[in-house]
């Protein structure tokens, strides 16, 4: 995003202070790292939320797998809990949705609109910088001249210098005057366009994963009627593995 300065004679006058440079400088700095902070912020956001249809749609999908599963034929109470995951899982697929949408229309399209401002603000950088350079070639145009001898025709190429520098000096002065005045404007508008922007972000996570607690917690009341620890179901898992291992058909040679 940074600009690369035409090769041009610089001229013995100092066109623009140190100081005013390096505020320009520093300013647009701020915006180029804004600017790479918002789209960063817009990829990441797409891809979580393409991430969390894929896993609320796979998750859909096991539960009906799981229900066309020979297991859940012969056990009505293992059925019935399927039966229930299946109905979690689509209970959560549909606030994922939702959440999704807000995402997309409070946060990822603001985030995208935002983006869009920064190119003409490159813009008018590039030319603000193209006007510098033409400034440094005339006042260097100028300065030769002054350094002629002063004859007759010497002065009236200074004069003339002089007029083509007088329009390209005041059209930088005042673009550079004005993204001075603008650049700090745009990059304190962030806190006030962004910041709705990232609440409604926190308010959407906040209401998917309430309801996500209330779908789970009724899940596990559904399903949980003996109350095993993880622990008991998983040494009761090892004896129950122990037992097909015992089978002839699957020992070893």
């Amino acid at each position: 995003m940074s600009w690369i300065p035409f090769k041009v004679s610089q001229p013995k006058k100092e066109v623009v202070s140190k100081t005013v440079e390096r505020d320009f400088e520093r300013e647009y700095e701020k915006l180029q790292k804004l600017e790479d902070q918002t789209k960063k912020l817009h990829k990441d956001l797409k891809k979580s939320t393409e991430a969390d249809i894929a896993m609320s749609k796979a998750a859909v999908k096991i539960a009906a797998d799981l229900r066309q599963n020979p297991v859940c034929e012969q056990d009505q109470g293992f059925l019935d809990s399927i039966a229930a995951l299946d109905t979690a899982m689509r209970r959560m697929d549909s606030f994922n949705q939702e959440k999704v949408n807000q995402y997309q229309k409070t946060v990822i399209e603001p985030l995208k609109k935002y983006s869009g401002v920064f190119p003409s603000l490159n813009m008018a950088v590039k030319r603000r910088e193209q006007a510098l350079q033409e400034y440094k070639r005339l006042q260097s145009k100028v300065e030769r001249y002054e350094d002629k001898e002063r004859t007759g025709p010497n002065m009236v190429k200074l004069h003339q210098a002089k007029e083509e520098l007088r329009p390209v000096r005041e059209e930088f002065e005042a673009k550079n005057k004005q993204l001075l005045e603008e650049m700090p404007k745009f990059y304190q508008s962030r806190i006030d366009y962004l910041q709705p922007s990232f609440e409604a972000l926190i308010r959407a996570q906040v209401v998917y994963f309430t309801e996500m607690h209330k779908i789970f917690s009724e899940l596990t009341e559904q399903i949980d009627q003996e109350g095993l620890t993880d622990e008991q179901r998983e040494r009761e898992n090892e004896a129950k593995l122990g037992e097909l291992r015992a089978l002839s058909i699957v020992a070893s040679d």
